[in-house]
């Protein structure tokens, strides 16, 4: 049985469609988290979990889409495809890092020792800091997903 397959279906269009769809979501929830405290509240422990289930699927996407392109052969719209899919690892794991970093920065004590004047400042700027990460990894995130995935239709439909 080939590890790539699922009931005869190549792995890489099931696991992409996964992807696809919880990129733009879990970038949403980031972005949401970093400017709503009401929101990240709410979503809690669910961004980052699902931010590193997202870098696990990319994961995934990327070695099957390996495997299949070997059954394809190296077409030009596969090429193309493939060079876009490469950007998607790197913003899923920026994401990660960050929704994790913003998690974490949020639950913490209050510092002890440090008077409210020097907390109050630097709270204000890791948050800023945070929420400026949050919207560049969430948006390098989506886009690059979103034209790779525009490649790969094309590639397969032609286009």
């Amino acid at each position: 049985m080939n590890p790539f397959e699922v009931a005869g279906l190549p792995l890489h269009p099931l696991v992409v469609h996964g992807a696809v769809v919880l990129v733009p979501l879990t970038a949403l929830a980031l972005v949401l988290g970093a400017i709503l405290p009401s929101a990240r509240r709410r979503l809690g422990a669910v961004t980052p979990l699902a931010a590193v289930v997202t870098v696990v699927l990319v994961y995934v996407a990327v070695v099957s889409g390996g495997a299949l392109k070997e059954v394809v052969g190296p077409l030009p719209q596969v090429a193309r495809h493939e060079a876009l899919a490469v950007l998607v690892p790197p913003w899923t794991i920026g994401m990660a890092v960050v929704a994790v970093a913003q998690w974490l920065w949020f639950r913490r004590r209050p510092a002890d020792g440090a008077s409210t004047r020097e907390a109050s400042r630097r709270d204000r700027v890791v948050g800023v800091t945070i929420a400026g990460l949050a919207l560049v990894t969430a948006s390098g995130a989506t886009v690059s997903v979103v034209l790779a995935g525009e490649a790969g239709a094309r590639a397969v439909w032609g286009g």
